[in-house]
């Protein structure tokens, strides 16, 4: 069954464009030019992936995007001028999954589109039409993951985690005490070779450890090691 995105935007070009693009590449498509007409019709009918435009008369796509977080985990993508970099730090911080800045490419876009996508599919098939087998659930001192279902518990307290922090998060537990790149987060969260800036890893860095300092304040498990990257300690 193909994807269903939620495009919404003001510019009735780019609405176009990017539904036009989206299609050729077997999506379907729902548009809305404004935040609160999108908020209600996702609440009524969710979509497998939303692309946002940041300003936006209404509504604008931080606040929609802050609405739909308090009943929907659906990746989430901003679209952001180059003059924004607080709100791209700031959508980031409120759980979208990635931004891309404008005038961008259309298979800049439909890539980051593709990846997300991906991953926030669980139930693959493999080439041969045979059910790949679950991932293992993990456990890593107080921190339990189990992919299948994308569910985290913290000393058996249960975390909401978008797709992309998981997979950061996922890499970086996999291997405890081994310090993981930028680069190599960024690998293991897109998997595609789709260029993302450090800023982002960071911000979602900033993102988890805030998750996990909601639910436990002597939260430390996620180490920061200047000039190298990021370590997961579980003792």
């Amino acid at each position: 069954m193909s994807a269903n995105i939620a495009l919404v935007d003001d510019d009735r070009n780019i609405l176009t464009s990017v539904s036009i693009a989206m299609q050729a590449e077997g999506y379907v498509t729902r548009i809305y030019s404004d935040g609160e007409t999108a908020l209600k019709a996702l609440f009524e009918n969710p979509a497998d992936l939303g692309i946002f435009d940041i300003k936006m008369p209404r509504m604008d796509g931080l606040e929609l995007l802050r609405r739909l977080r308090e009943k929907s985990e659906m990746p989430v993508i901003f679209l952001t001028s180059k003059d924004e970099e607080l709100d791209e730090a700031l959508g980031l911080a409120m759980g979208a999954d990635d931004y891309i800045t404008k005038p961008f490419s259309q298979r800049l876009l439909i890539a980051r589109v593709k990846a997300i996508l991906r991953r926030a599919t669980y139930d693959k098939v493999t080439g041969n039409g045979e059910a790949e087998p679950e991932p293992e659930p993990m456990v890593r001192g107080k921190l339990e993951m189990d992919p299948a279902r994308h569910h985290v518990r913290w000393d058996g307290r249960p975390l909401t985690l978008t797709v992309t922090e998981f997979m950061i998060l996922e890499a970086l537990a996999n291997r405890p005490g081994v310090v993981r790149t930028r680069d190599q987060l960024m690998d293991a969260a897109y998997q595609d070779d789709v260029y993302v800036d450090d800023r982002t890893i960071d911000s979602h860095i900033k993102r988890l450890r805030r998750k996990f300092r909601e639910i436990d304040p002597e939260f430390t498990a996620i180490d920061t090691l200047y000039g190298a990257g990021y370590r997961f300690a579980d003792s």
